[in-house]
């Protein structure tokens, strides 16, 4: 899409569609679309709700100013491909000059997020609320609502979601059980974003991730990944995994413990895609060959019980000063955070050492979606 100012003034936004317009369906594993907000309404029966396909345009033309955006909630990586990609890292960085240059942009005026987080956030929380207010908007939230919400009482989730629909604009939602978002985005009648959901996908994470991959290697074609750490449970690694699978001559490197392996459906989809993986247990070889070697912490809170396991896992591969040897001068160390020890700190000098950059590439992703969400192209 052409950036301009233009794109960005408030006269804009007038008389742009709804983001109720449309509404996404879970469905399995699969999304479609449901119908226009007032025809769902008017074809409920018995509790049901109508659902179609909607043939998505994938022409430039399709990403002008007062276009819709493409989906209408943000519940997995697998529903970005690298054209929308590629549409949204441009939005990003209009954000990025609005945040450098224009703390007072009121692109959001009059919209209220609403973030629920059933689970700990740091990151993920603060720039979601930070990237609404420095688009204008407001933020209803709540940090802890495993804890101190309805939920601790006994309520469902979708009576929560119903709930909370009635005073926000879009609900933003960690939760820890995968599928989640999912089920938020089949109550909701106004857009959810997935920050989080168990074991299961971190799309906007990956987003981060792969938008601050473009600018510390310059491409995404033809590049080489390693994935470290806790790969069973790491929804972060999964959600990186569908998006890079978009790119050209891609190669994925797995290196985990191997109670904490990636899973098959990983390994299936990315072969599918004819996306080259290899498991390997050596980490100094790895990190050698790649661009970027994206470390992860191994989840105590995944194990549960099995503490056994969790000490057998943790602290067996570790970024440090004789990784950072090894590795390619144009090559970046990538993490999610938080960390624990799984990089030293010596790591942090470094100018490859990329993660507290990444983090804030987070406010700009989160800033790009919530505008398009709301108020579209």
């Amino acid at each position: 899409m052409a950036a301009s100012s233009s794109l960005f003034s408030s006269s804009s936004f007038q008389g742009v569609m709804s983001f109720q317009s449309t509404k996404l369906c879970a469905s399995s594993s699969n999304f479609v679309y449901k119908q226009p907000m007032h025809l769902k309404r008017s074809s409920q029966n018995n509790g049901t709700v109508s659902c179609r396909a909607l043939e998505v345009d994938k022409s430039s033309s399709s990403y002008s100013v007062g276009k819709e955006f493409q989906v209408t909630d943000v519940i997995e990586a697998q529903q970005f491909d690298r054209d929308l990609l590629g549409a949204i890292f441009d939005v990003a960085r209009e954000m990025e000059k609005i945040e450098k240059k224009s703390p007072g942009s009121q692109i959001l005026k009059g919209y209220l997020m609403a973030t629920l987080f059933y689970e700990p956030s740091t990151r993920t929380r603060l720039s979601f609320e930070s990237a609404m207010r420095r688009l204008g908007g407001e933020v209803l939230t709540t940090e802890n609502a495993r804890e101190f919400s309805s939920a601790a009482k006994g309520e469902t989730l979708e009576d929560t979601i119903r709930t909370v629909e009635g005073y926000s604009d879009i609900i933003v939602m960690r939760h820890f059980e995968s599928g989640a978002a999912k089920r938020a985005a089949a109550t909701a009648g106004i857009p959810v974003i997935n920050a989080g959901d168990g074991p299961g996908q971190h799309p906007t994470q990956a987003l981060l991730d792969v938008y601050t991959i473009e600018r510390e290697i310059g491409k995404l074609d033809g590049i080489k990944v390693a994935l470290v750490g806790d790969l069973a449970n790491g929804r972060t690694v999964r959600s990186l995994a569908y998006l890079l699978a978009r790119y050209n001559d891609v190669k994925i490197y797995f290196v985990s413990p191997d109670v904490v392996k990636m899973k098959n459906d990983i390994k299936d989809y990315l072969t599918s895609r004819n996306i080259q993986w290899e498991e390997s247990a050596d980490l100094m070889e790895v990190a050698s060959k790649c661009d970027v070697v994206y470390q992860t912490r191994i989840q105590r809170e995944r194990f549960g019980e099995r503490i056994d396991l969790y000490e057998e896992a943790r602290g067996k591969y570790i970024v440090d000063s004789r990784v950072l040897e090894v590795m390619q001068k144009h090559a970046v160390v990538m993490h999610p955070l938080p960390r624990l020890d799984e990089i030293t700190v010596d790591v942090d000098g470094d100018t490859r050492a990329a993660y507290f950059r990444q983090a804030k590439n987070g406010l700009y992703i989160r800033m790009a979606l919530l505008k398009l969400l709301l108020v579209g192209w």
